[in-house]
């Protein structure tokens, strides 16, 4: 009689609820002292007293397998089906551990997927210590929120087969759940945001460093940087005469044609020339290279000496806006000067005889 289940108790999974545990196990649940000594005839009110003595959780133990404190009273809770309110107060027990895990495990195995997940994942920020017992008899450290997903992941759990639940995106598929919200998702979205901002910071710094190095390497401060306008083609002339080999291969060594300056300087301008007018290029193909690099040098050149002479003129207008306001201020001191009332009333009496006023 001290093992049948209650006959109120309603089936679970279409079976009696005794028969979730192995038969095997049961059996040995049935032998064991504290079975017969502390289960018999407890009910909802009395089991909460007895659960809150565990101090550990485990299946069976030893050589010989023995079973558990904690799986005699999750049997002894399939034998009485308390109701579902007290299990999920057994849950949301904060003082006692070993409660909270014995109704989540109960939870398990007579739920419904969606009382499963609704119940069992806040159990992820716990994270106080558990003592489980080994099959060898030893002891581990575990953490609450570590049974708690070994429950939800794992088809087999202290010595019991788990009833199979689906996965969690089916059910969210199905809008059977929402979709879960971590407690830890706010504190990583904003220490996403703080590395973000650290990145684009680093990444400011390294392109104005970038840019202060080649400012340095063109010979202006970074202040006084400006845009580069977009590059303009020389005027074109007339190559008809050149064939790649005119006198325009002379040297720079004083003959005459290297009168006008340096040949192969005036042979690559003409390179230049040919490409933006669109006449062939020579047959070894050294053309387009060589083209590109001096309309580049070109092109430098003319945009540095035009910003040098802009720079000048500016320095020179400031300069003489400055002396300008440097006379200004030195009139308006001479003219602001102190005068004496006794002058100016003397001043005023020669002024209407007619006589000169006093220095």
């Amino acid at each position: 009689m001290a093992n049948r289940t209650d006959p109120l108790a309603r089936s679970i999974h279409g079976t009696n609820p005794q028969n979730l545990v192995e038969k095997i196990t049961r059996t040995k649940i049935y032998q064991m002292p504290y079975w017969k000594e502390h289960c018999f005839g407890l009910n909802a009110e009395s089991l909460v007293d007895k659960a809150m003595e565990l101090d550990n959780v485990g299946g069976t133990y030893g050589g010989t397998n023995k079973a558990s404190d904690f799986m005699c009273l999750v049997l002894k809770m399939l034998q009485i089906q308390p109701e579902k309110e007290i299990v999920v107060e057994f849950i949301k027990n904060d003082d006692y551990k070993y409660v909270r895990v014995l109704g989540a495990f109960y939870m398990r195995l007579v739920g419904s997927p969606m009382d499963v997940y609704q119940y069992l994942e806040p159990l992820y920020n716990d994270y106080r210590k558990l003592r489980r017992r080994k099959e060898d008899s030893t002891f581990e450290l575990t953490h609450v929120d570590e049974f708690v997903d070994e429950m939800l992941t794992t088809d087999f759990l202290c010595d019991i087969s788990l009833p199979r639940i689906p996965n969690r995106w089916t059910l969210e598929a199905a809008d059977q759940l929402e979709p879960r919200r971590s407690a830890l998702e706010e504190d990583f979205e904003e220490e996403l945001e703080d590395v973000e901002d650290m990145e684009a910071k680093a990444q400011a710094a390294a392109l104005e460093l970038e840019m202060a190095r080649e400012d340095a390497r063109r010979g202006y401060h970074t202040s006084d940087r400006r845009p580069s306008p977009p590059p303009r083609a020389p005027s074109p002339r007339k190559a008809e005469n050149f064939n790649g080999r005119s006198e325009y291969d002379g040297r720079d060594d004083g003959s005459e044609n290297g009168a006008k300056g340096s040949g192969s300087v005036i042979v690559e301008i003409a390179i230049v020339e040919i490409v933006v007018v669109g006449l062939p290029l020579p047959e070894n193909g050294v053309g387009t290279s060589i083209a590109g690099i001096v309309l580049e040098d070109r092109y430098d050149d003319r945009y540095d000496d035009r910003y040098d002479d802009r720079q000048r003129e500016r320095e020179e207008r400031s300069k003489v806006k400055e002396e300008k306001k440097e006379k200004k201020r030195k009139k308006e001191k001479e003219g602001g000067k102190d005068i004496d009332p006794e002058i100016a009333e003397a001043n005023a009496l020669r002024a209407r005889l007619g006589l000169p006023p006093l220095k």
